[in-house]
């Protein structure tokens, strides 16, 4: 049986104030409508797991993503896209961009982790802006490597790995 860490506490917006918040999660499966979609099983094996909470204030947006049954000792990069998961890992569509200008971790939600010894990892990424309502992130995709942060590759990570579907709740 898993067991579940405290989560830490986080600051929330003041009341009235809140903005957009995103859920998503479950063990990945193959399947093509699934909230959460294996393309590699040898680097997102059954029974992984994903689980991301993106919150966004009137100014700020905080994203965690907690993973769990993956390749031990490894990194992997994550990050929002545009479109929900599908059949295909290019079904989930490009990062989400806040000003749709370019890749950076300034502009884009990238979560990359390294796993433990059991496979298991926790991510958190801070932006010092909000999600937009009607233009949400729809989806987290896990990729093969970790995330280039600078030059004509910025933003790119490798083949996608896993994808989870995000519902707004």
């Amino acid at each position: 049986m898993a067991r579940r860490r405290p989560r830490p506490s986080r600051p929330r917006p003041p009341r009235g104030r809140r903005g957009p918040a995103l859920r998503g999660g479950e063990r990945t499966a193959p399947a093509p409508k699934a909230s959460a979609v294996a393309y590699n099983a040898r680097l997102a094996p059954p029974g992984a797991s994903a689980t991301l909470t993106a919150e966004s204030g009137a100014v700020l947006a905080t994203s965690t993503l907690t993973v769990g049954g993956l390749l031990p000792d490894r990194t992997y990069g994550a990050h929002l896209h545009v479109n929900p998961c599908g059949a295909k890992p290019e079904d989930a569509g490009p990062h989400y961009q806040h000003a749709h200008s370019h890749a950076s971790a300034d502009n884009e939600v990238w979560l990359d982790f390294t796993t433990d010894a059991h496979g298991a990892a926790t991510a958190t990424a801070k932006q010092d802006w909000a999600f937009i309502p009607g233009r949400l992130p729809r989806s987290l995709v896990i990729h093969a490597k970790p995330t280039t942060r600078t030059g004509a590759d910025a933003g790119t990570a490798g083949p996608r790995v896993a994808c989870v579907t995000l519902a707004e709740r």
